[in-house]
């Protein structure tokens, strides 16, 4: 189908984007820049504003949303100067512009300088954030203020709190941006309930162009644009934004029937907060455990000791056969032997095939990628604080820049060494929870984030994890 369907359908949405490109230049053209900085009245609303619903529809059309079911009403702009919308799965997720009217959005500054999208955020009077300009981000946080709380003069606003797109199968935080003004929102929640899913783009999965290839083969895909009822802040609520953004997200979850977690993206990488450790979804050794497992490994191998004894942890509360606590102690002990003799502080992809029997090198070649940090790296026996920082990234497998806390934790017991380390590790409140909670975890999450994996329809989209319950998708 895709043979036929991707190049006809990707023709068609390509000449209504390019329609849409002279329409939205001349929504504002001859206006000064203090005319643009208030929102467009008069003829020029009237005329572009309906074209331009007209060719976004059309776009989605094009590309397989050949119609978008609505369940309930949406709320007038003085019920509700917000939408907030919820799960973000994917660039496709703009379609819901189409049936809210095309409310003011936020985006990224970056985006302006890309043809058509730059643009369309100009005809859309977007608010523009820069993330890496703090000054950019009070600029931007004062505008929402205004724009929310001028009892009509702005058009609504439609913001994604999550801030980033997820598998849909759970709510990562939100952020408090939608919240801050202490304004009622509306909450909106987008169902694609076609089977396999080919929409989700996410952190590890799919690409977009796979998604829109996998999107347009399809003869249509289905979406449901649900808007619930009006969600007016108590006051306390109002005067804290992120207790107000934590109680939308639950509400907005129960109704999805999916976990609330307190994910947040870090970098490219969904990450749990522990204290100022950043956690994220699988630790190295589970996804060591899983790929191990995939190739009926009997042994484990990896390149840090203090990474071993996670995988140690593992082994010894997991259920794979494979794999006994012997082994592990076995390979832990040569691992170490040949440290301490001073053959070799790493171990290579190709030490690694041979030690674990492996047919194919590329599966050692993505276990040491998950490993590179070691510590000590003075070799004075105390471990620096940037020691420290390499250690607990390579335990957990994202970078740890926030450890001060945790270092000031160390010290306080004495000096900073291994024996100091494993001690906090095991008895701290906080820190303890790494080895209890986190890395002991029996359930090996699914390394497949979309619903279409290799090309397959998979019913099994990412089981979830949380710690406490697997169900069918992975997030939490």
């Amino acid at each position: 189908m895709g043979i036929v369907l991707f190049p006809v359908r990707i023709t068609l949405a390509t000449l209504f984007f390019l329609l849409m490109w002279p329409i939205a230049r001349l929504r504002l053209a001859g206006l000064s820049e203090a005319e643009r900085a208030e929102p467009v009245r008069g003829w020029r609303w009237w005329l572009f504003h309906h074209i331009m619903v007209f060719l976004s529809r059309a776009v989605f059309f094009s590309v397989g949303f050949l119609w978008i079911k609505v369940k309930g009403r949406q709320a007038g702009l003085k019920e509700a100067p917000v939408l907030v919308v919820a799960p973000h799965s994917s660039f496709l997720d703009m379609l819901v512009l189409c049936t809210t009217g095309l409310p003011v959005v936020v985006s990224r500054s970056e985006n302006c300088k890309l043809p058509v999208i730059g643009a369309l955020l100009e005809f859309n009077q977007s608010v523009l954030v820069s993330r890496k300009d703090p000054e950019s981000r009070k600029k931007c946080v004062s505008q929402i203020s205004e724009r929310v709380t001028s009892d009509g003069h702005w058009p609504q606003m439609l913001m994604f709190p999550e801030g980033t797109t997820t598998n849909g199968r759970a709510l990562i935080k939100f952020k408090p941006g939608a919240f801050l003004a202490g304004v009622p929102v509306q909450p909106v929640l987008l169902h694609y309930p076609s089977e396999p899913d080919t929409v989700r783009w996410t952190w590890k999965g799919l690409t977009w162009l796979g998604a829109l290839w996998h999107t347009t083969s399809q003869i249509y895909t289905s979406v449901t644009v649900e808007f619930l009822p009006v969600y007016t802040p108590s006051q306390k609520e109002k005067q804290n934004p992120d207790l107000y953004a934590e109680n939308v997200q639950k509400l907005m979850a129960k109704a999805l029937r999916v976990p609330a977690t307190d994910y947040v993206m870090e970098g490219r990488f969904p990450v749990k907060k522990l204290g100022n450790l950043s956690l994220p979804l699988e630790p190295p050794a589970q996804e060591t455990l899983k790929l191990l497992r995939e190739h009926r490994c009997v042994c484990v191998c990896v390149c840090v000791c203090v990474c071993l004894v996670s995988l140690y942890l593992l082994v010894s509360h997991s259920f794979i056969c494979s794999l006994t606590n012997a082994h592990v102690e076995a390979v832990m002990n040569h691992m170490i032997d040949t440290c301490h003799s001073g053959q070799s502080t790493m171990v290579t992809a190709d030490h690694l095939t041979a030690l674990l029997g492996l047919k194919d090198k590329k599966t050692a070649v993505k276990i040491c990628s998950l490993y590179s940090k070691w510590y000590d790296t003075d070799q004075d026996g105390l471990l620096s604080a940037d020691d420290l920082s390499g250690l607990m990234g390579a335990l957990v497998g994202v970078p740890q820049y926030g450890i001060a806390d945790m270092y000031t934790a160390l010290t306080t017991r004495g000096r900073p060494t291994e024996a100091s380390l494993q001690d906090l590790l095991l008895t701290h409140p906080v820190y303890r929870k790494v080895f209890t909670e986190y890395l002991n975890s029996v359930g090996l999450a699914d390394g497949n984030h979309n619903g279409v994996p290799n090309g397959k329809a998979n019913g099994n989209n990412n089981g979830i994890y949380n710690g406490y319950e697997a169900t069918s998708r992975k997030s939490d």
